[in-house]
């Protein structure tokens, strides 16, 4: 019986914990972007109190990142595929599905890094 005790305790705990993990991170990522913009914010402040043009220094936009997302998107859905059929042919469960995600993701985004690096010699020249 007090075995049965001590394991519902620590269900419990677990379970506590397992709530706490989310609603802390969610928490954290929402304080690191609010003081992100506050810093962002104080930098622009103080580039405006010694006079320099704002305009002259805004980065310029990429769309990099939008094919890098792409390629590893698709690159995890055909890991997910490939780890399907390895699931289905060799009964190999879990190590197939993450094993090809991580191969085909990464894949994805060394094509996607290829392809921005022709793009930036094409530019070059």
């Amino acid at each position: 019986m007090g075995q049965r005790v001590k394991n519902k305790q620590k269900d419990m705990e677990h379970q506590t914990i397992a709530l706490l993990i989310p609603i802390v991170s969610v928490i954290g990522a929402f304080i690191m972007i609010v003081y992100l913009r506050k810093y962002e914010n104080q930098e622009r402040m103080a580039m405006i109190e010694k006079g320099i043009d704002l305009n002259s220094i805004k980065k310029p936009k990429r769309s990099d990142g939008t094919v890098s997302w792409s390629f590893l998107l698709i690159g995890v859905g055909l890991g997910l595929l490939v780890g399907y059929f390895l699931d289905v042919t060799f009964d190999m469960e879990e190590v197939g599905y993450f094993s090809m995600i991580f191969i085909f993701g990464g894949a994805g985004l060394g094509l996607s890094y290829l392809m921005t690096a022709r793009k930036d010699e094409e530019r070059m020249n």
